[in-house]
């Protein structure tokens, strides 16, 4: 195991700021919907919100759970500040001559509950994805990087999907294509890190060549504040 330093290299930076990114773009393409097979309709930010727990588990592997947890406050935070500057945007004056105001206001407005849904979403997916996954380190004693990568997407993404989609469309939609939602969305994330679960492998082993550095919490006490 090598030892934790309290110093933040550029690579962690740059890893942090493309996963804060990934965050953000979902949440804007969220309220486009994507009819993929018929009846079956999910949100768009499916396509990309995935990547952000591939990239959840490259910190918690590496850099260990105290990271990951400031990198999961930082994506947190920039997506507050990204709705208020939608909110104040769309209610300054406009000209007569800008018609496309109805529109800017459709694509960058949220409703208060899907807003709710999202944070909630979010922040209890993307913790209990990173202490699985820490925990996991622990037991398997580093091995089977596979197991702990899909372990943990599959508790994070399926608490994500469940809180996020009912808090949003519940009283919205029959409940049968309610449920329906939930489980393509979930299934099409969970198969989206399994498929690129190779390319995971290799970055990992990069990053953590990289920064020389490979940490295991042992003994520690998980807490998201």
């Amino acid at each position: 195991m090598k030892e934790k330093n309290n110093s933040y290299s550029g690579l962690f930076i740059c890893l942090g700021m493309l996963y804060v990114t990934c965050l953000l773009v979902s949440n804007l393409i969220a309220g486009k919907m994507w009819a993929p097979y018929g009846t079956v309709v999910v949100p768009a930010a499916v396509m990309l919100f995935p990547i952000t727990y591939i990239m959840s588990d490259i910190f918690t592997e590496v850099y260990g759970f105290d990271r990951a947890r400031l990198v999961i406050w930082a994506g947190f935070a920039c997506n507050i500040l990204a709705v208020i500057c939608y909110v104040i945007t769309i209610d300054l004056p406009y000209p007569a001559y800008f018609l496309d105001q109805e529109a800017y206001a459709v694509v960058l407005g949220m409703t208060p509950r899907v807003l709710v849904a999202s944070f909630i979403g979010y922040l209890f997916g993307e913790f209990s994805n990173s202490i699985v996954m820490s925990k996991l380190k622990v037991v398997t004693k580093g091995k089977k990087l596979w197991l702990r990568t899909i372990g943990s997407t599959v508790i994070g993404e399926a608490l994500d999907s469940v809180l996020f989609i009912t808090i949003s469309f519940a009283g919205t939609m029959p409940a049968k294509q309610l449920g329906t939602m939930i489980l393509f969305q979930y299934l099409f994330k969970l198969t989206f890190e399994v498929v690129l679960t190779p390319l995971t492998y290799r970055v990992i082993a990069y990053i953590k060549k990289k920064e020389d550095m490979d940490i295991y919490d042992y003994d520690h006490k998980y807490k998201i504040f």
